[in-house]
C-alpha cells in the first residue's frame, strides 16, 4: 500500500470532503448550526480542534470522512473555511469499485436511502450538502439523547434504529415531534428492539 505520513491531520474545506453515507437528519444539522451560532470565535476555534473528522484517502486522493456527517454538513452550511481532518488509511491507489467494497467491509461506507434501501455506490453522493434528509434517523438520535439507548461503537448503530422505527411508527409530514419521541421511547425499552446496539431493557415507568 502507498501510504505516507501515517495518520496525517489536514485541514480541508468542508465542501471538499466526501460522504460515506446517504443520508443525514436534517433536523440534527439544524440543531448543530444552532449551536454553533453561539459560540463565541476562541470557543469555535477550541471546538474544531477537538472534533477532527476521521477521514479515508480514496481515488484520486479524494477524502471521504467515515463520521461526523451531520456536524460536517451544518459547518459547510455555516460557511466554515476548513475542518481538521485525521486520515485513517490510504486507499487512493484501489480502483473505485475494490475501494467502496473495502470501505464497506470495514464498516466505513452505508450505502442505504432515506428508505432504509440499499442502493448501488455510485449513488452515494460527492458532496456532504447532497446527502437526503432520513427523519428517522434524527427520531433515532432523539431517542438516544432521551436515554432510550446507549451510545455504542457499532458503526452505523443509529441507521439500524431508524429501520427499526421506519418499519414500526408513521411521521406526519416527516417532524419528529415530543410526543412522537415519547412514543419511540416505548418501543425502545421493550423486547423488540432487543438485538438493536446499545440497547438497555430498562423500562421507563
Amino acid at each position: 500500500m502507498s501510504s505516507g505520513v501515517r495518520h496525517p491531520l489536514l485541514s480541508i474545506a468542508p465542501g471538499k470532503l466526501r460522504p460515506t453515507q446517504m443520508t443525514v437528519g436534517r433536523a440534527e444539522v439544524a440543531e448543530k448550526r444552532t449551536q454553533w451560532e453561539k459560540l463565541g470565535k476562541k470557543k469555535r476555534k477550541d471546538m474544531l480542534a477537538e472534533h477532527w473528522f476521521p477521514g479515508v484517502l480514496g481515488p484520486k486522493n479524494q477524502v471521504y470522512i467515515v463520521d461526523h456527517h451531520h456536524l460536517g454538513l451544518a459547518l459547510f452550511e455555516e460557511g466554515v473555511k476548513e475542518v481538521p481532518v485525521m486520515i485513517q488509511r490510504d486507499f487512493s491507489w484501489l480502483e473505485p469499485p475494490v475501494f467502496w467494497h473495502t470501505m464497506e467491509f470495514n464498516r466505513w461506507a452505508h450505502p442505504y436511502d432515506q428508505h432504509g434501501q440499499r442502493q448501488e455506490y455510485a449513488s452515494i453522493p460527492v458532496n456532504l450538502k447532497d446527502m437526503a434528509d432520513d427523519p428517522f434517523r434524527t427520531l433515532a438520535a432523539r431517542v438516544r439523547m432521551a436515554g432510550g439507548y446507549s451510545k455504542d461503537a457499532t458503526p452505523y448503530s443509529e441507521f439500524l434504529w431508524a429501520d427499526f422505527y421506519r418499519r414500526n411508527m408513521k411521521l406526519k409530514d416527516g417532524r419528529v415531534t415530543p410526543k412522537v419521541v415519547q412514543n419511540a421511547l416505548l418501543f425502545a425499552h421493550a423486547h423488540d428492539t432487543a438485538y438493536l446496539p446499545g440497547w438497555t431493557g430498562v423500562i421507563i415507568q
